[in-house]
């Protein structure tokens, strides 16, 4: 069962701005998603137990929720909302899944240990992240001199990889899955705060998420850092598109 937890959380922004509005974007485009998948071979919605959580979640409550829905052995799909939601999700599936790894997709490190007086900052995600569980990075195309030194010091440096990097093979049996729409070229996703250029492509991603959920045991996922923007529809449509090839991919697995 696929539980969809929309978290409109927005508290550490600092360029462009409106992560909050992400969930319901998604959410709406969903109910224009076709339920057919004619790449797998599948009809998602149809024999999948779908739950859209009937209140969007506070970031504080995110940890217990997850872990109530890992209890009873069900996928949260976490909308965002800024990235900084993440370890709270992380800290959950960890304790559920004691050898859990973690794969970003993502434009940034996210390594700095604290931005803008904040060590809960949307920069600092994939640190607070690595004191609970190993992590791998891929797309990561933007660091900042002291993300740079500290990933070299400490060794993770090793673990951000091109898209056609061993990806797999660092990566633990039970995996949870952030993917911060940045990832992507602004070229398919403009509508995000920090777009970076020279990003990845639909294709390519898939790709990657396809060999992931085939030889690992994705336990979660969030799709964050969306930030609408009114006329753009094509990117609210791509997250939501996203979400739900990771459904069919995960359902396609296990049928």
């Amino acid at each position: 069962m696929f539980v969809i937890l929309p978290v409109p959380h927005e508290a550490t922004t600092s360029y462009g701005k409106g992560t909050k509005n992400g969930p319901k974007a998604i959410l709406d485009a969903l109910t224009h998603v076709e339920e057919f998948d004619e790449e797998l071979r599948v009809e998602i919605r149809p024999g999948v137990e779908y739950i859209v959580a009937s209140r969007q979640l506070r970031v504080g409550g995110l940890q217990s929720a997850v872990a109530s829905l890992l209890a009873e052995k069900k996928v949260p799909i976490i909308l965002g909302g800024e990235h900084s939601l993440t370890p709270y999700a992380v800290k959950a599936c960890q304790q559920r899944f004691p050898d859990l790894s973690v794969l970003q997709l993502d434009a940034h490190a996210d390594l700095r240990d604290s931005y803008q007086g904040r060590k809960d900052s949307h920069a600092c995600v994939l640190r607070r992240v690595l004191e609970i569980c190993p992590a791998v990075q891929v797309g990561i195309r933007s660091f900042s001199k002291e993300e740079w030194d500290w990933a070299n010091q400490t060794g993770q440096i090793k673990k951000i990889y091109p898209i056609n990097g061993n990806i797999i093979n660092n990566l633990s049996k039970n995996v949870y899955l952030t993917i911060d729409v940045d990832v992507f070229d602004p070229s398919i996703m403009p509508a995000t705060g920090t777009p970076e250029p020279g990003g990845l492509l639909w294709k390519e991603v898939i790709a990657l998420l396809q060999q992931v959920c085939r030889e690992k045991n994705i336990v979660g996922f969030d799709i964050v850092e969306l930030a609408p923007r009114k006329g753009d529809l094509a990117s609210d449509f791509t997250a939501a598109k996203l979400a739900w090839k990771l459904m069919g991919l995960l359902k396609a697995r296990k049928s």
